[in-house]
């Protein structure tokens, strides 16, 4: 019989500042290419994270995982190096990366991936980021 996999997902807030810009672009480029969130001065969002595992289902407890580990484990490892920090200057894991939304979420999955491979068959499904009320990246891995 094939293992079932159940997916859970744990929502999480942070704000933080940010710059989409290139180096190598002019002032100008960086304007025509990423607009008013090309301003040197920063510009921020209230984003809502949402993580999603996924995993078979512990006979014993009748989870995937205990979500208040998993809020733990994406507070220490993701929240509390993004909130109210600058992600292009302040967070380790968005060195040397564009601090776009989608290099982000990426970022963040392979952070939280990398931190529950000691949990016995539980991986990260889907990173989901609100930016803004219109915005949202979705990063699957």
């Amino acid at each position: 019989m094939t293992e079932k996999l159940v997916y859970i997902t744990r929502r999480e807030r942070f704000n933080a500042a940010h710059r989409l810009f290139r180096e190598d672009f002019s002032d100008e480029k960086n304007l025509e290419v990423f607009g008013k969130c090309s301003n040197p001065l920063w510009h921020g969002h209230n984003y809502t994270l949402l993580v999603t595992v996924k995993g078979p289902v512990d006979p014993e407890t009748g989870f995937v995982m205990n979500l208040k580990v998993l809020s733990s484990i994406i507070k220490e490892h993701v929240i509390d190096k993004l909130d109210h920090r600058n992600i292009n200057l302040e967070v380790d894991f968005m060195e040397g990366k564009l601090a776009s939304t989608e290099n982000l979420a990426i970022q963040i999955f392979e952070v939280l991936n990398k931190e529950l491979s000691s949990f016995n068959g539980i991986s990260v499904h889907c990173i989901k980021i609100q930016e803004t009320e219109n915005n949202f990246v979705e990063y699957f891995g």
